[in-house]
């Protein structure tokens, strides 16, 4: 472990106490504060049961008390069906990992440990600045099953949290991921995770340039395989802007968002609980320390290391710049990740809990009505699991990394079965079109297209 990264052990570690000694601690699930009836607040109650409960009113229960939340659709019944029949959602024991902030600290604090062989490359932008993409090249198990029936290995483009810090869940999803017979590739930004700073501009909070570039030239490496995409907490913004500027044209099969952050300036301005707050700012400026120098030009950096908030470090980093100075209002019209979505054209799995306790209850961060109206995207909500948590007992993986590989299996055989079903259809079409011209046909049989279009009504709610 680096030299901060024990400072920043201690510091989060009293968050540990905090989950044992004080479940009621605002915005940890605990309890949400609602205006009282003579203008006071009084606290409600809410337990992790209650809040996933309150959105999944007409929706079928799956094992492990999780609950899938989305618009109904063909796509919705298939992934529906995977869950049920999901090992990684069966209920077990409670244990010592149970708790919120345990399991979201087991996630940030401690150390990675022996990890997987990574080759980078860092790749020049348009702008000559730099990104790196790790490329995961081993350990390779024995056995390693291959996801593409053509025989080419799906390629897995990983998306850390903003922060550029590299959690041990990160690592142990592309473990399992090469286990099962994908590529994995962690996209690592300007300045983040040893990638070197050589001009002084960063990422945007929910800028997707940088990964645009990035995507085409995982692209031209590997032309014919599939890529899926997986995002991590914060990370989530980058990932979902792309999906909405991009549209149809991202080259991305599906997706999938681990406790991702959804409403980002609402989270910004409400602030986090003060040890995740403190923490994730401490690690912000210690990264971003070995750049002041280059930083000087650009933005005041006696502010910006001297910012107390999330919020204000933001705001200082990248509206109050020196050459170009925006509004905060601005800013997140260019950086909501969710500007674009109604253009995003892949299935998003969103994978939340109840109990989160970064983000907050589930009525203050989830746009529910997102789920329900948008055939593109589900959610997951479980009731316990923490931010980007989701722990088991060793050594078994995180659940929510059996899940998505899952549900990236399933979406690769839907899609399978709706191309061999249209390949059907046209071949059943030209048939019927060639005895009607030599005038043999007496009498013209049903064609099967419109129980296809019954049979996957998704269809026609997925592009709509």
């Amino acid at each position: 472990m680096p030299p901060w990264g024990a400072a920043l052990a201690l510091l989060l570690a009293a968050l540990a106490l905090l989950g044992l000694f004080a479940p009621r601690l605002r915005r940890a699930v605990g309890a949400r504060t609602l205006p009282g009836p003579r203008g006071r607040d009084h606290e409600e109650e809410v337990d992790g049961r209650g809040a996933a409960d309150e959105f999944s009113d007409g929706r079928e229960p799956l094992p492990g008390g999780c609950r899938l939340i989305c618009k109904p659709s063909a796509l919705a019944q298939c992934l529906l069906s995977a869950l049920r029949h999901s090992a990684a959602l069966e209920p077990r024991p409670r244990s010592w990992l149970s708790g919120p902030h345990l399991q979201t600290l087991c996630h940030f604090v401690l150390p990675v440990g022996p990890g997987p062989e990574l080759a980078r490359e860092y790749l020049q932008l348009a702008d000559d600045g730099l990104v790196a993409l790790d490329w995961v090249v081993g350990p390779c198990p024995r056995g390693r099953r291959v996801t593409n029936a053509g025989g080419l290995p799906a390629v897995l483009l990983v998306i850390p949290n903003a922060w550029g810090r590299l959690t041990r869940n990160v690592l142990g999803l592309c473990l399992l991921a090469l286990e099962r017979g994908y590529y994995p590739v962690i996209f690592h930004r300007r300045g983040h995770h040893g990638c070197p700073l050589v001009s002084p501009r960063l990422q945007p909070f929910g800028d997707p340039s940088d990964l645009k570039e990035a995507v085409t030239y995982i692209r031209f490496r590997h032309p014919a395989a599939p890529l899926f995409a997986v995002s991590e907490g914060s990370g989530s913004a980058l990932l979902l802007s792309y999906l909405g500027e991009c549209g149809s044209s991202s080259y991305v099969t599906g997706a999938a968002c681990i406790s991702p952050v959804l409403r980002c300036r609402e989270w910004f301005e409400a602030g986090l609980p003060w040890p995740y707050e403190r923490g994730f700012l401490l690690h912000q400026k210690i990264t971003l320390s070995r750049y002041a120098s280059a930083l000087q030009d650009t933005v005041d950096t006696h502010k910006l290391f001297r910012s107390r908030s999330l919020r204000e470090f933001e705001e200082t980093l990248f509206c109050h710049t020196k050459s170009f100075p925006i509004s905060w209002d601005t800013y997140w019209d260019h950086n909501d990740p969710l500007r674009d979505v109604d253009e995003a054209a892949v299935p998003v799995l969103c994978i939340c809990s109840a109990d989160d306790p970064v983000c907050g209850p589930p009525d203050h961060f989830l746009p529910t009505e997102l789920f329900h109206s948008n055939p593109y995207f589900f959610l997951l909500l479980s009731h316990h699991g923490g931010h980007c948590g989701f722990l088991r007992q060793e050594p078994l993986p995180a659940w929510s990394h059996e899940v998505i590989l899952e549900y990236f299996r399933a979406l690769t055989e839907f899609f399978r079965t709706e191309e061999r079903m249209k390949g059907l259809s046209r071949r059943r079409a030209s048939f019927l079109g060639g005895r009607r011209r030599w005038g043999t046909l007496q009498k013209r049989e049903i064609s099967p297209s419109s129980h296809l279009e019954e049979i996957f009504s998704w269809k026609r709610s997925y592009t709509r």
